[in-house]
């Protein structure tokens, strides 16, 4: 059942983009940020009421510091969204795992330099040898994947994009702290809503408001409805999956929201992606399915990603 929910997850968090894009071609970014946060902030708070969840909490600097990081993740992801090939935006911003997998690597090598250790830079590489394989091949999928964005013009967009993920698994790492803490997901999700709402209407005092027509308007609705319930579904599908097993097989089926945009990208915006691309997006999800893996082994259990 996990499974399906997590499935769940990934479709909706697809549609919301197809929405974002839609909607991009007649509201700014701070708008869009604007409204995917105020309409979630209504929608988790009577979630929360329904499940009798406070949102009072004790922990308003980690919820400032995962909203500002989440914040402009989202900003940046909503931007490519709006100027890649939805395919091509949806798998930068799943890179994630892979950035985390790179920060891991990173902070290994570190402290091998550090005299006090008692390790070596190349022992703490060797035994580091998967992680740093799945991330090198990672980054791979991102060269081929910007070398088509780099023939259109697109190149500017398509490090928005990779900024995307990589600020989202800084967001990450910041709701598993959260969750260690013992904030539940709902709480978690709420704040970034605010954040979002807050920034958002920060951003439109600098940006200013695009006119107004109210058929192009009716794509902000569903576009924060369902990132509510994507959060929703993936939340359910973590709680869920109670074995190591169980969890790795929810992780590794959120990448079936690139499966999702891919089929939106060809079907409703009728995208061309060479087969370089296409060869750079899977070895970009086979970098982070294997990330994944690699980081339950070593520690097991993780809370759900968000977007």
């Amino acid at each position: 059942m996990q499974a399906l929910w997590m499935l769940a997850a990934a479709f909706f968090f697809a549609t919301m983009a197809v929405c974002v894009k839609f909607a991009s071609a007649h509201f700014n970014m701070a708008e869009l940020v604007f409204y995917r946060g105020l309409l979630g902030v209504l929608f988790m708070w009577v979630w929360a009421r329904g499940r009798g969840v406070g949102l009072a909490t004790r922990y308003p600097g980690m919820h400032m510091w995962r909203s500002l990081v989440g914040v402009i993740s989202l900003g940046a992801w909503f931007y490519a969204i709006a100027h890649l090939p939805l395919a091509t935006a949806m798998t930068l911003n799943y890179m994630s795992s892979v950035w985390i997998a790179a920060f891991l690597v990173g902070g290994a090598l570190l402290m091998g330099l550090l005299p006090a250790s008692g390790k070596t830079a190349a022992g703490t590489f060797q035994s580091q040898g998967p992680l740093v394989l799945t991330v090198i091949t990672g980054f791979i999928g991102v060269v081929m994947m910007l070398r088509p964005t780099i023939e259109q013009n697109q190149a500017f967009a398509g490090l928005i994009g990779l900024m995307s993920g990589m600020l989202a698994a800084f967001a990450y790492m910041q709701v598993m702290a959260l969750a260690r803490v013992g904030e539940p997901e709902v709480r978690t999700v709420f704040y970034f809503a605010v954040g979002s709402a807050l920034a958002g209407a920060l951003g439109m005092l600098v940006t200013g408001l695009s006119e107004w027509h109210w058929r192009p308007a009716l794509w902000l609705i569903p576009m924060g409805v369902l990132a509510s319930l994507g959060q929703l579904c993936m939340t359910r599908a973590y709680s869920l999956a109670k074995t190591r097993s169980a969890t790795l097989v929810v992780a590794n089926l959120q990448y079936a929201g690139i499966v999702f945009g891919s089929v939106y990208s060809l079907v409703l915006f009728g995208d061309t992606i060479p087969l370089i691309g296409w060869a750079g997006m899977a070895l970009i999800v086979a970098s982070g399915i294997a990330a994944t893996v690699l980081r339950a082994r070593a520690a097991p259990g993780s809370p759900a990603e968000e977007h």
